[in-house]
């Protein structure tokens, strides 16, 4: 089953979209990876929903790619004794570790790596931002506010905090048993939540003991501020406007999406743009006008994938939101300004072979009629080059790896095929030639373009470039 589009379509499982009926009919859609949130639904849920994207996969014969999302740290106030109290704008309040239910005068605010990082000037925002306050005194057990916007605050409400990095792991001891839960099942990507520092991903792949693909989840302005280093160190990484445009001005959040989408397809990582993509399809069968512009800018902008939360997992319209998806990214990619403005941010290639061989893949699809872009990878490294050119013609990825057929379904314009390990050149033309006519990419006496890297099965060695011809068809003879 191809794609006849280049970005991709990342759907998230839950209530709503749990039935073997239902998963099918997202992929029939057009969703290429299935996010299981582990903020939600037990391990034998995850489980089960895993089974059926797995028995799809086999059914279709197309590598479906799943991305692990966990939860990450949750910072929420304490108890209030007398229920949600009014705090008035001008006021101060008092937050400390007591544990004793609060009151208008003070409430308990149970993490203590948060009183270490507050100082004066510090913001706190409360309830998705609903409440702001500045502390005018901190120490190291309680810390004072003065109430910038008010509004009645509740128990057990999120509390984000602006201007500090937090000495705090973005791994929770839930995150620990839901990494090794995930890992066992054979979850393709993780998804790391509240990344601040670059150091925070090195701590799961320790945990993990072995090699995974690890995404970066942007959602606190401190990874902004170490964004490069973040993507140095992450294989992908997803842009959560969420808690981001709590934590930012809104107007900044279009900007800082611009500019990570840039820096990813620059680095060669996979960038996936997320959160109320397609918020109101929750409820309706249709979108907003503004929601559609929304997801055509992301696609403009050269994301690798968009994502779909609410709207796919407990939403009243899972089917019709991929669909609405799908119809989106192939108008956007149908318009001639999307090459262009492609074309137009394309980055420099670096000075190696791999680079070199990838930025001639791309320009011979630009001077010859190139049906198709063939890449021959057992680490995905070779496709992953290639996708940053964003070229013209469809990336065919053959892998004798099933995990990395897997994970490049994430990748734009890639069409991942698991195939034979070879050894010989000759062996990988005709594997080509064979692969893009069978997946419709190329019929007989069609020009396609392959990459690879010799000796073949040594990850990071990509230094073959060959113009091939599909045999048969009067072009051929």
């Amino acid at each position: 089953m191809r794609r006849y589009r280049r970005a991709k379509i990342v759907a998230t499982l839950g209530p709503a979209s749990s039935s073997p009926e239902t998963i099918r009919a997202l992929f029939d859609a057009g969703a290429d990876v299935f996010r299981f949130n582990f903020s939600h639904g037990s391990h034998e849920d995850h489980r089960q929903r895993y089974e059926i994207v797995r028995a799809i996969e086999q059914e279709t014969g197309r590598p479906i790619s799943v991305l692990a999302d966990l939860q990450g740290p949750k910072l929420r106030i304490g108890k209030l004794a007398a229920g949600p109290v009014m705090l008035e704008e001008g006021t101060t309040i008092t937050f400390d570790l007591d544990p004793e239910p609060g009151t208008l005068a003070r409430v308990p605010l149970p993490h203590p790596e948060v009183f270490a990082a507050l100082s004066p000037g510090v913001t706190l925002l409360i309830d998705d931002g609903k409440l702001r306050l500045t502390i005018e005194k901190a120490e190291p057990q309680s810390a004072v506010a003065k109430v910038v916007t008010g509004g009645p605050l509740s128990e057990r409400k999120g509390v984000s905090i602006v201007g500090a990095v937090l000495p705090v792991s973005a791994l929770t001891e839930k995150d620990r048993k839901d990494l090794a839960f995930a890992l066992e099942l054979g979850a393709d990507w993780i998804a790391l939540s509240f990344v601040q520092r670059a150091e925070d991903l090195d701590e799961v792949r320790a945990l993990a003991n072995r090699p995974i693909a690890l995404m970066a989840k942007l959602e606190k302005p401190s990874a902004i501020d170490g964004l490069e280093a973040i993507i140095a160190r992450s294989d992908a990484v997803m842009v959560a406007r969420g808690d981001l445009g709590v934590e930012m001005e809104p107007e900044r959040v279009p900007i800082v999406q611009r500019r990570i989408v840039h820096a990813a397809r620059g680095a060669g990582k996979p960038v996936i743009v997320a959160t109320q993509m397609l918020e109101s399809m929750i409820t309706t069968p249709t979108p907003t006008r503004a929601e559609a512009s929304d997801v055509a800018t992301a696609i403009y902008e050269g994301a690798d994938a968009v994502m779909l939360s609410a709207e796919t997992a407990s939403g009243r319209y899972p089917i019709e939101a991929v669909t609405m998806m799908n119809k989106i990214i192939t108008a956007v990619e149908q318009d001639p300004v999307y090459r262009e403005g492609l074309d137009a941010t394309g980055p420099t290639p670096q000075a190696n072979v791999s680079d070199v061989i990838c930025s001639a893949l791309h320009r011979s699809a630009a001077i010859l009629p190139v049906a198709a872009l063939v890449t021959y990878t057992t680490s995905g490294l070779t496709s992953l080059r290639t996708a940053r050119e964003r070229p013209a013609a469809p990336i065919l990825s053959l892998t004798p790896e099933l995990a990395i057929a897997r994970r490049l379904a994430l990748v734009w314009g890639t069409h991942p095929v698991l195939s034979r390990a070879q050894a010989h050149v000759t062996d990988i033309v005709e594997d080509a030639c064979a692969a893009t006519e069978k997946e419709g990419l190329a019929i007989p006496g069609d020009i396609i373009a392959i990459a690879g890297g010799m000796p073949f099965g040594v990850s990071g060695t990509t230094n073959l470039l060959r113009i091939a011809q599909v045999p048969g068809g009067a072009a051929a003879k």
